[in-house]
């Protein structure tokens, strides 16, 4: 039987990032269903081993063929160095250039097919920016480095998956830049998603925009009407199983008892808000419509500096992103 290998990317490693993944990775739970390779900074692994007391080895390899299942041992390509004495917790340039070399090397060994996914542990946004790079976050890194222009967010949790028309952009940006087709193609990536994981007639959902889903007029301008309604329609007319708009504040209670297979958020708060509530130890966020089939799954938290070097870190939902890398995995 023959294992995906997962590449997982290390963070911000002034973050939680390296201590969530030697918990992750001690033992033979995630060894039973992948190869994980770890792409990051050896010594701030060793250093998070030594914070966690953890009895396992960092092992620097720079060629793949030479990593394995060995539960004893992590597996770490090396990438550029970071600072001696870096403290945790606190906002570096360095770490946050680092977190970006570390996502470009993954999707180099993505689409040379070395691995079969990539699963990211958190990066700070402020540091990624200090280091000049201008990105919002992992979902848009991904896209520019895959050259890929038609993506969305997707978040999943225990009954729940919510795929996103915006992200990371403000309220009123997000609202105007919603339109027909990017409501179609988001609804077509939700479809082709849950097809390709089994579902055999995916049942999805969008929210409205405006409160009570904009009430035939009563509220907000016609966005609905306007932004929404004539994607939906498109969908339908290809056979796609989608309902809505709905207004959003039962529409996820609904997703959540099982009507619906996924929902479409129009904008970050409205989708990520009940995944998080039903725990960020169990949400995993997936990057979906990647050129070159790339898959990326990731932790649905931040770096955490405030917890950072404690050894209090939770890796629940860093082992839930790497089932799903390998559930979305080639196979």
């Amino acid at each position: 039987m023959s294992y995906p290998v997962i590449g997982i990317t290390m963070g911000d490693g002034a973050g939680v990032g390296p201590e969530i993944i030697v918990k992750a990775l001690v033992g033979k739970e995630v060894r039973e269903k992948c190869v994980p390779l770890v792409i990051g900074d050896c010594n701030r692994l060793r250093e998070a081993v030594r914070i966690c007391e953890i009895d396992v080895e960092i092992e620097e390899v720079d060629d793949l063929q030479l990593v394995s299942m060995d539960p004893r041992r992590i597996f770490c390509l090396q990438v550029g160095s970071l600072p001696a004495g870096l403290e945790f917790g606190e906002l570096s340039r360095e770490a946050g250039r680092h977190a970006y070399l570390y996502i470009e090397k993954a999707v180099e060994l993505a689409k040379e097919n070395k691995i079969d996914a990539v699963c990211t542990a958190p990066l700070n946004k402020e540091a990624l920016q200090m280091a000049g790079y201008s990105y919002p976050g992992h979902t848009e890194i991904l896209a520019d480095l895959t050259g890929t222009k038609d993506y969305s967010m997707m978040l999943a949790a225990p009954n729940l998956k919510v795929i996103h028309l915006t992200t990371h952009v403000g309220l009123k940006q997000a609202i105007n830049s919603i339109t027909p087709d990017r409501t179609y193609k988001v609804v077509r990536l939700a479809y082709d998603t849950l097809h390709a994981a089994g579902y055999r007639d995916p049942k999805i959902a969008v929210c409205g925009i405006n409160p009570h889903a904009g009430e035939n007029g009563l509220f907000g301008e016609g966005e609905e009407e306007a932004q929404l309604i004539p994607g939906i329609q498109k969908a339908k007319e290809e056979g796609i199983g989608v309902e809505g708009p709905y207004p959003a504040d039962t529409l996820f209670f609904r997703a959540v008892r099982g009507d619906f297979d996924m929902v479409v958020a129009c904008y970050h708060d409205q989708g990520h808000s009940p995944v998080k509530v039903l725990g960020l130890e169990a949400g995993v966020n997936i990057t979906v419509g990647l050129n070159y089939g790339v898959v990326r799954t990731s932790v649905d938290h931040g770096t955490a500096f405030d917890i950072a070097g404690k050894n209090i870190a939770d890796d629940r939902s860093l082992l839930a992103a790497i089932d799903t890398a390998v559930d979305l995995s080639p196979k």
